[in-house]
């Protein structure tokens, strides 16, 4: 970037945002005055973690740690001459995309459980966060905190202030406080990070590997109180709707958190992507209402199993038990807090009227120098199912060395329903070992019980499950400097499954590629190959179904905005059904990324698949094959005029057609045996349109404006894709208007 470009005139000005009043002695502005800092801790000793090969950056950056009786205070300064060129678009609050940007990282107690997650762009957008179980990271939860940014022509700065209300802490002794902090700087346009201390999210380890360090201890308490009041127009059924509530949260003291919600509103300011599922499990989807957001690290507790919790909040004010809408939240508490070294969350939600239902749990944890030990335990009452569901887990994390993690979780089930009782117990073992040179091993094992059943207030894809796995990883990352990859991580994994009842579901042997470009792109490839095993959930429980051997490969390639484009594009190949690898599937992703200015950017992304023998279940032990085409369009504006501001407009339709190839009846062998029974065709459209704009009024205060439209339709006929496709934008199941006002006031 040239000077008299305009840039330096530009961003010489301060990116200022400010939450709440001044600090005592140390303004936030993003100018690091050494009067203000001079008693700081100062981090000079930055190491590349991305690629993982901890040298010195090619940029000098520097960092300073201070305790003030405001909050941890944190300024980070970023050499970056006009040479290297900065990615200075505008983005959404909790952003991730490739930009330079500062992450501070805090685990406030120290005990290797939650860490807080607090980044910054170079120019003024904030992502927050937390991370919990080493590597685990989780963007739903937004704090109160303090951040600004300046800029010159080579250098950018960030001050950070975070106030010790924005967590429970464990009480500390005498007048300091041992926390544990990491902080890391990443070039955009290369990918560089930079971090202090040299841990990294791409080790087993990440969180219990941050930098202990003693500050001063201060304490603070906080009251907020956040009313809300919306108002909806159904512009298909007519006709309007008006609602109002609050959500509560008081810390009296450093060691107590209270937050607690009163006929919450979760109309749609947050649009979910887009579904259709004919699959036997159930769908995760995370959850972006603040109260349950709010906090919520203390609550994990998570098995391998692929997003697996005993807590699932997506479950509250989900589809009624009647089967009847949704179900209609009145209120909802949550207690976080600590008594010397344990820690204890209790929580408790309540449906309405008498197809509501009641969730409480409570959370225990105690850590040791070297090992926490946790209990979790939640119970459901379901009247209009006659159900009563308890769960209690027990989770063991365990640091015998700086190589060795090892996670164990025992938990069992008693769910009471119609005067019969039914238990069971699922148990997991995660274990990591770090090598020398680069090499890692990981061993998984897991067992679920026939009757294991978490799925009333938890999230678990499938019971019935005795897996084993064996990993070998070697990562590259002193690659020659002609080469494109700055980093390369291979994955070497074999495994076995088998149910419960001791039926093979697959032998796997997968190997991948994990890459970093020295321009900032990223790759991933997969090939996995399958042995011939048993489908036993696709019947729903009608019979298990043979499968051939079959293999399916997948890759990816994002590269990050080089002048006005990005660009993202995914694709598959994969045998399927029951004709393995004979006929092929394939699927296709292209997504660009245009960027107009640094406030506006416009996406656009088309996803194709051919699924050859695509296998759906009926009734019974009645499955078709067929013969299954898919054609999705997404497509996104979004613009931030300023850093309150906020325009997003977002479109998905989905179309999938599908033409019947034969019927099948699944004999008690297993076989497929084909059939005379009437299968049809049938096609599938769905829409989903969002206008949204948010305005900031302040700290976690918002006005939003969002007008929605969707729909969805099955038909027994196949027609051509791109017909349904086109058709799918006269859906109209749904269109509304919703205006939502909500202020935090704080004391």
């Amino acid at each position: 970037m040239q000077k008299g470009s305009g840039y330096a005139k530009l961003f010489i000005a301060a990116t200022l945002m400010l939450a709440g009043g001044p600090s005592l002695g140390l303004e936030i502005d993003g100018r690091i005055g050494t009067d203000e800092w001079q008693a700081a801790k100062h981090i000079t000793e930055f190491r590349k973690v991305q690629p993982l090969n901890g040298q010195p950056g090619s940029l000098a950056t520097e960092a300073w740690l201070l305790a003030t009786p405001e909050g941890l205070a944190v300024a980070v300064r970023n050499t970056q001459p006009p040479s290297v060129p900065r990615t200075l678009q505008r983005v959404q609050r909790d952003f991730e995309d490739q930009v330079d940007r500062v992450n501070v990282m805090v685990d406030f107690d120290g005990d290797g459980r939650t860490g807080y997650v607090f980044r910054i762009s170079c120019t003024g957008a904030i992502y927050d966060g937390i991370v919990t179980n080493e590597t685990s990271f989780n963007k739903d939860w937004d704090g109160n905190w303090r951040h600004a940014v300046l800029q010159d022509e080579s250098t950018w700065t960030v001050e950070i202030l975070i106030p010790w209300h924005i967590a429970p802490m464990r009480e500390a002794k005498g007048g300091s406080r041992n926390l544990k902090f990491y902080v890391d700087r990443v070039v955009g346009s290369t990918g560089e990070r930079v971090a202090w201390p040299l841990a990294s999210f791409e080790r087993s380890k990440f969180l219990s590997d941050f930098a202990p360090v003693e500050v001063a201890n201060y304490s603070q308490s906080l009251f907020a109180f956040t009313p809300y009041t919306s108002g909806l127009y159904d512009n298909v059924r007519g006709g309007s709707d008006f609602d109002a509530g609050f959500d509560v949260f008081w810390k009296p003291n450093g060691q107590t958190q209270l937050t607690a919600t009163v006929n919450p509103d979760f109309g749609q300011v947050e649009s979910d992507d887009l579904v259709v599922n004919f699959d036997a499990t159930e769908t995760f989807v995370s959850d972006k209402r603040p109260f349950f957001t709010e906090n919520q690290g203390l609550f994990e507790y998570t098995t391998p199993s692929d997003f697996s919790q005993l807590l699932y909040t997506r479950r509250i004010g989900a589809p009624a038990d009647d089967g009847e809408g949704s179900g209609d939240i009145t209120a909802a508490l949550k207690l976080n807090g600590s008594l010397g070294q344990a820690k204890y969350g209790i929580f408790a939600a309540d449906e309405a009227e008498e197809v509501g239902r009641s969730f409480g749990a409570l959370r225990l944890v105690r850590d040791f120098s070297r090992q926490n030990l946790g209990l979790m335990a939640t119970f459901v009452d379901r009247p209009w199912l006659d159900r009563q569901a308890t769960v209690i887990g027990i989770d063991h994390d365990w640091r015998p060395s700086t190589r060795w993690s090892v996670r164990t979780r025992v938990f069992g089930s008693d769910v009471e329903q119609g005067g019969e009782t039914s238990s069971d117990l699922g148990a997991t073992v995660w274990a990591d070992y770090e090598m020398d040179r680069g090499w890692r091993q990981q061993v998984i094992a897991m067992h679920f019980g026939n009757e294991l059943q978490v799925n009333d207030a938890g999230y678990l894809s499938r019971n019935s499950t005795n897996y084993l796995h064996w990993q070998v990883n070697r990562r590259f990352t002193d690659l020659p400097k002609e080469s494109r990859y700055a980093s390369k991580d291979w994955r070497w994994r074999a495994s076995t499954n088998h149910n419960n009842h001791g039926e093979l579901l697959n032998h796997q042997f997968r190997m991948s590629r994990e890459s970093r470009l020295r321009d900032g792109s990223y790759e991933y490839a997969q090939i996995n190959v399958n042995s011939a095993g048993l489908d036993d959930l696709l019947t729903r429980g009608n019979g298990v179904l043979r499968v051939p051997p079959n293999f399916n490969s997948y890759f990816e390639y994002d590269r990050p905005r080089k002048g006005r484009w990005g660009f993202h594009t995914e694709a598959e190949l994969f045998g399927d059904g029951l004709e393995g690898n004979r006929k092929l599937g394939y699927s296709v992703l292209v997504e660009p990324i245009f960027f107009a200015s640094d406030a506006l950017n416009v996406s656009v992304g088309f996803f194709g698949k051919r699924s050859p023998d695509w296998l759906v279940w009926q009734r019974d032990n009645l499955i078709g094959a067929f013969d299954g085409r898919e054609f999705n369009l997404d497509a996104s504006i979004n613009w931030l005029p300023g850093n309150r501001h906020e325009l997003r407009v977002k479109l998905q339709a989905i179309a999938i057609n599908a033409r019947v190839k034969q019927a099948y009846r699944v004999a008690p062998d297993g076989d497929a045996i084909e059939s005379t029974d009437a299968v049809d065709d049938f096609n599938v459209r769905t829409l989903g349109f969002q206008i949204r704009y948010r305005y900031e009024l302040g700290p976690l205060s918002y006005l939003y404006v969002v007008y929605g439209r969707g729909g969805f339709e099955q038909e027994n006929a196949a027609y051509s894709s791109g017909r349904l496709l086109r058709d799918s934008f006269n859906l109209r199941d749904d269109e509304q208007l919703l205006v939502k006002l909500s202020y935090r006031f704080e004391n």
